[in-house]
């Protein structure tokens, strides 16, 4: 070949992919903001194992019970409500959720007054709740400007969410309770002239906020339905009627702020504003619009609207934290350990083949794989002990899948003709694909399953696996065919 000449590999599909794949990844991890000032982790997030910090796992103090019952539902949670004072809702057309403590036995004295049984009990909350909390978390986390957290909720085999875990690297335990527990300041004021608003009422005065519905039902109009105190009712009625805004509603804004910062902002609707004429109004509706967009807003204007309280009352389970320097010792123990794979796999390897032109080849291809991993992790996933743990394991079966090819296209050591080389190499991505497929069904359960850093380990190790048999198998099948056959 001349010198003038490319390459046939480079012209091969595979191996473009292949360099593109590394190349993106590279500028993910190194080139892309805010990887400049962050050193060698680039734009990788580290997890509190590895960054230091604190994690706290709260404890709902709430029931799911599934009953059967002869008599109306709706009259049994009207008057479970009324009995055990206590907010109660149906989850499924069987089972309610209670968001108050209570024991089973004292559960089914209360449903034997209205004839009804228990069928099931489990502590914790339902998957809407759940979620709720998790969004006002996740909000008061980013509102309060903390990175690299994660919350996490915790679903027993009977579909309870009882347990939620909230991880903020490099923050020491009294901020991370503190910003667990800490509530935002909600302040609602009115429209006087121009731009001036008076106050209203705080956050105290809201005594329930509801989950984002259509307002009237049935109709594309979404909002979030909340209860205002009686003082509240009394305040807003006052403030209304004094800056004009029962005469001249479309002129009279009611804005919702939240430390200060405006989250909301309507004018009063002409029903409320004739209502407020002759009577106080505790139930209102923060009506956010029509379509897709405008539920996002009323899931965002819930939280707000809570500022910052959880739905259902939580108590800490469990806590720790990993200092700083732990979290610098884990680090270098990590790059270490896996420098040390590497080069161990590298030794058994060359052992098996004594040629460094496969060697290297397999190397190279390993060490690609794992840079194409970490650049399309770094977007959703944090680096923690456990992910590791699940780079190393994609590390070791990288190899196996490497040797399966080398062995399956050598014959007697010795290169085949073009057409049974290919024929061999079918066969042997075809074994690699099944064996791919078997430890994708075998972590898919720790993937979706709520085992907090469990999950970490098998998202890396599904990932390390499908870039394996997409991008590096093929290409390292062509690579391996042009050395051997010189």
């Amino acid at each position: 070949m001349r010198k003038d000449e490319t390459h046939p590999l480079m012209k091969d599909w595979r191996i473009l992919v292949l360099i593109a794949a590394v190349i993106l990844s590279v500028v993910s991890i190194y080139l892309l903001p805010p990887a400049f000032d962050k050193g060698i982790q680039g734009n990788v997030q580290l997890g509190l194992d590895l960054e230091g910090g604190s994690w706290i796992q709260l404890e709902y103090k709430a029931e799911l019970v599934t009953f059967e019952t002869t008599g109306s539902v709706e009259e049994l949670l009207i008057g479970l409500s009324e009995d055990l004072d206590a907010e109660v809702s149906l989850v499924d057309t069987n089972t309610i959720e209670i968001r108050k403590p209570f024991t089973r036995e004292e559960l089914e004295q209360a449903f034997a007054q209205y004839g009804a049984t228990i069928t099931r009990y489990e502590i914790g909350v339902g998957t809407e709740t759940a979620e709720t909390v998790k969004r006002i978390l996740e909000e008061k986390i980013n509102r309060l400007g903390t990175r690299d957290a994660k919350v996490n909720t915790l679903t027993t085999f009977g579909g309870a969410s009882r347990y939620i875990r909230v991880e903020l690297a490099g923050v020491d335990m009294t901020t991370a309770q503190e910003i667990v527990g800490q509530q935002g300041r909600f302040d609602i004021r009115i429209q006087t002239t121009g731009n001036e608003t008076e106050h209203v009422l705080y956050g105290d005065a809201i005594t329930s906020v509801g989950n984002p519905a259509q307002h009237p039902i049935g109709s594309n109009n979404w909002g979030v339905p909340f209860t205002i105190s009686d003082d509240g009712a009394r305040a807003l009625r006052e403030s209304a009627i004094r800056t004009g805004a029962t005469d001249r509603p479309t002129d009279h804004e009611l804005m919702m702020l939240l430390d200060d910062e405006v989250v909301y902002s309507a004018p009063l609707s002409a029903d409320l504003a004739a209502r407020l004429k002759v009577e106080e109004v505790r139930n209102l509706v923060a009506s956010t619009g029509v379509g897709d967009d405008a539920l996002n807003r009323a899931m965002i204007l819930e939280i707000h609207l809570r500022a910052g309280a959880l739905p259902v009352d939580v108590t800490i389970a469990g806590s720790g934290s990993v200092s700083a320097a732990l979290g610098e010792h884990f680090k270098t123990m990590s790059i270490i350990a896996g420098i040390i794979a590497l080069l161990t796999v590298g030794l058994v390897v060359y052992y098996r083949y004594r040629e460094p032109s496969i060697v290297i080849p397999m190397l190279l291809i390993n060490t690609s794989e794992i840079i194409i991993l970490l650049g399309i992790a770094r977007y959703f996933t944090q680096l923690d002990l456990a992910a590791i743990a699940g780079l190393i394991a994609v590390l070791g079966t990288s190899i196996d899948q490497l040797v399966v090819i080398t062995d399956e296209v050598l014959h007697e050591g010795k290169v085949p003709s073009p057409n049974v080389y290919l024929k061999r190499l079918s066969r042997a991505l075809g074994i690699i694909v099944v064996a791919a497929s078997t430890m994708i069904i075998a972590m898919l359960p720790l993937a979706v399953m709520d085992l907090s850093s469990l999950r970490g380990f098998a998202i890396i190790t599904i990932l390390g696996v499908l870039i394996g048999v997409v991008i590096t198998r093929p290409a390292y099948g062509k690579i391996i065919m042009a050395i051997l056959s010189r």
